[in-house]
């Protein structure tokens, strides 16, 4: 089954996207399904999935022929795809059945190609793509509109460049490598030193490197390194408006969510997840596997596998509890400043009684 099915006539079995995502049948389809939609928006024909709990009550009314669930999922007559991880199987499934887009090969007229460019076989480089000095482009890779590739960049076989990108010289792109609109990587890091009321600009030498089948999201900031590379390893993906600074190193298949801004010479281990809007200072070292929630602020290195959030970052269930204290903050002061006062009385008739006792003694 290397073909989508979306593509053939006949559709295809619920047999056989079993057998695709390693899962089981409960019921019988009757039905060849052509495609994957959501359980209210799906209808004969189709597959869809259930995922989230609260969603339970429309498994009976769903129109779709088949449902992709977990080990625990309502009773019911539909027939069933019982996988470990739905999600997982539901994503398998959407790209088994996702059209896969076509583009005419070959370069355009309206292309700018400098000295000594080679590009592979079966491309497609769409009108005002320009290609500096020495540029490498790969077997299938795609550039749209508008796409800027400068001295000696390198771009390696299947990957994909959406329009306005810029990707500055050097750099150096790997395989698969999908790119979203307006992002601009190899730009300058951000190095000056002051000379008085005046910033003297530290020449950035160094490059970026993005390496094979990583995604990067649309309107990203990827810096080049002052020296050595700024280096993004393989499967990362960043959502948009991601910002990477000057030698950062991203270990394999990290996430980094929407607004994220890494300082420069960070280093990110592999399988980190840093949610929406996490600011991280510079030199810092963030171990394999952390999780560090959105917003957050991150000024020290972190361990491998922990998890935390809150700005100065701290264990995440610590953080749960601080942040659960906020509502009641008001509240607490008031308790506080009425304990102050009482205390303030207490010590005002102690400090009398002892004035009392010294004066009847003396007397």
């Amino acid at each position: 089954m290397k073909t989508p099915a979306a593509t053939s006539p006949s559709g295809v079995t619920l047999e056989e996207l079993a057998r695709l995502v390693g899962g089981e049948i409960r019921g019988v389809c009757e039905e060849r399904l052509f495609g994957i939609a959501g359980i209210r928006e799906a209808r004969k024909g189709q597959i869809t999935f259930l995922v989230n709990p609260k969603y339970g009550k429309d498994l009976e009314t769903t129109r779709a022929s088949a449902v992709i669930v977990g080990s625990q999922f309502p009773q019911t007559d539909k027939p069933l795809l019982i996988t470990s991880n739905p999600f997982l199987a539901y994503a398998r499934i959407a790209q088994f059945f996702a059209p896969q887009p076509s583009h005419p090969l070959g370069i355009s007229s309206m292309t700018h190609c400098g000295e000594e460019c080679r590009i592979g076989e079966n491309v497609s480089i769409y009108p005002f793509v320009y290609l500096g000095n020495r540029v490498e482009v790969g077997d299938g890779v795609v550039l749209y509109p508008g796409v800027y590739l400068g001295d000696s960049v390198r771009i390696g076989k299947g990957s994909v460049v959406y329009p306005n990108v810029s990707i500055l010289s050097g750099t150096i792109i790997g395989q698969r490598v999908v790119i979203h609109s307006g992002t601009v990587i190899g730009s300058d890091g951000f190095g000056f030193v002051q000379d008085g009321l005046t910033q003297v600009k530290i020449p950035q030498t160094g490059i970026v490197q993005i390496d094979d089948d990583c995604e990067i999201g649309a309107n990203n900031t990827i810096d080049r390194a002052t020296f050595g590379k700024t280096w993004i390893k393989a499967g990362v993906k960043t959502d948009n408006l991601v910002h990477v600074a000057h030698n950062v190193v991203v270990g394999e298949n990290s996430l980094l969510i929407a607004q994220v801004g890494i300082s420069g010479s960070v280093t990110i281990g592999q399988g980190v997840i840093l949610a929406g809007q996490v600011g991280v200072a510079d030199h810092i070292i963030i171990g394999d596997g952390v999780k560090v929630g959105g917003k957050s602020g991150v000024i020290q290195s972190i361990p491998p596998g922990e998890v935390v959030s809150g700005n100065p970052t701290m264990p995440h269930r610590t953080y749960l509890r601080v942040s659960s204290l906020n509502k009641r903050l008001p509240e607490m002061v008031q308790k506080i400043r009425a304990l102050e006062e009482r205390i303030r009385l207490l010590e005002t008739e102690h400090n009398q009684e002892r004035k009392e006792g010294h004066g009847t003694k003396s007397s």
